[in-house]
């Protein structure tokens, strides 16, 4: 896969790939998420994504679902030192699949880049 990354003015620094463009901003004056909340927010929709399959696949409620993301970060170095999910389950959805809802969210292809990271390479040319 290619991105094209571009600068459209201010602090604005977008992402365009397919037929997609994803803005991303800075505060004070973000008019789009910064790139860290958009990766954060990577992590909760791509469970979701499992999740929303798995429902599916077995004609699941989802009506009233929500996944709850927290995010801590170290006092020490003011990074993210974890991020859990809660999947927030609609009345009456059976116990039975609790355990196995959970293990789908697992599955979300982010965390397991985020577990087993590639390898960054960063270089220059002239455009």
């Amino acid at each position: 896969m290619e991105m094209m990354i571009d600068f459209p003015g201010g602090s604005r620094v977008d992402a365009h790939f397919e037929q997609f463009t994803v803005a991303t901003d800075q505060p004070p004056t973000a008019c789009a998420p910064s790139p860290f909340e958009l990766f954060l927010s990577s992590i909760g929709t791509c469970a979701g994504i499992y999740v929303l399959g798995f429902c599916r696949q077995r004609n699941l409620p989802t009506e009233g679902m929500k996944i709850l993301q927290h995010v801590s970060r170290s006092a020490a170095t003011g990074m993210v030192d974890n991020i859990s999910l809660e999947i927030m389950l609609p009345e009456g959805f059976p116990e039975k699949y609790r355990e196995s809802l959970i293990r789908a969210a697992e599955l979300c292809a982010v965390k397991k880049h985020i577990e087993k990271p590639p390898k960054f390479e960063i270089t220059t040319s002239l455009s």
